[in-house]
């Protein structure tokens, strides 16, 4: 299953990383504990809109390119999720398949309920 607070987390760490600021620096910018900004960035904990728009704030980043970093993850992971499926399960069909008549016998594999149905439509 694919976690969207791990997905925001990841990018919330890599905006971080890559400004060279620590948590500590962050987490003081948007005024949450470093803990509880560790614990979103691994994951573990989901961030309000409010709290997003503080870490972003803090990040001096764009809420809505966290967001769409996060869309092309989860579009990436959902890609990767799809191609570990066999090729059996891809193709599985949704309805049993409806044998055909064998040639010169229309009637070969319809019931008596369906027979008659033709008889009565005629």
């Amino acid at each position: 299953m694919i976690l969207l607070r791990r997905l925001l987390g990841d990018v919330l760490r890599r905006q971080r990383q890559r400004q060279g600021r620590t948590l500590r620096e962050v987490s003081a910018a948007a005024r949450v504990s470093l803990g509880y900004l560790s614990e979103v960035e691994r994951g573990q904990k989901e961030a309000s809109s409010e709290l997003l728009s503080a870490i972003c704030d803090a990040l001096d980043v764009r809420m809505s390119e966290v967001m769409r970093e996060v869309s092309d993850e989860l579009s990436l992971a959902e890609l990767a999720a799809m191609a570990t499926l066999s090729e059996g399960e891809l193709l599985r069909p949704v309805l049993e398949p409806v044998p055909l008549p064998a040639p010169g016998n229309d009637r070969a594999n319809i019931s008596p309920k369906a027979a008659a149905m033709d008889v009565v439509a005629a």
